[in-house]
């Protein structure tokens, strides 16, 4: 049973890296529109003749909602570049730092505990980088070969 513990061992970094990924994709922000209202609400409860602080109280709810519409404008941009990605040269930097990572940890001595868990990720992060890199130049030269041939005509 020793070698499942250093295995489990092994692979406790790539999971931990795994869950840190999982948990900033599933990170919320503060409840904006939560706190509008209940500023709202607060806003109901003043007393009329408190004008000062009516005005403030305002202002900071017209802010706050401004705050609101640009967040979600700049989420809409933000969802559109991501929709538009067609791949760049970071793509191909990244698949030759994965390939060239994998050939150090081939290096490395195998009798380490951690190696073979580490070997597998690394070689499946650089076939998906491939995968990427792949696509962005398949993508370009279509680019290049299509701007050709309507320059052509």
């Amino acid at each position: 049973m020793p070698g499942i513990a250093e295995l489990a061992l092994a692979g406790a970094p790539i999971a931990g890296g795994a869950l840190l990924g999982l948990a900033a994709g599933t990170f919320k922000g503060p409840d904006i529109r939560g706190t509008i209202k209940q500023d709202i609400e607060l806003l109901a409860l003043l007393p009329p003749e408190q004008v000062e602080r009516r005005a403030e109280l305002q202002r900071v709810i017209d802010m706050r909602v401004d705050d609101l519409i640009t967040s979600v404008d700049k989420n809409r941009e933000i969802r559109e570049l991501a929709a538009s990605y067609e791949g760049n040269w970071r793509d191909i930097v990244v698949f030759v730092c994965a390939l060239l990572f994998t050939v150090v940890w081939w290096n490395v001595s195998h009798t380490r505990s951690n190696w073979m868990v580490m070997f597998v990720v690394l070689i499946l992060l650089t076939l998906i980088a491939g995968a990427y890199a792949a696509r962005g130049v398949l993508r370009g030269v279509a680019t290049y070969l299509h701007s050709r041939r309507a320059a052509a005509q």
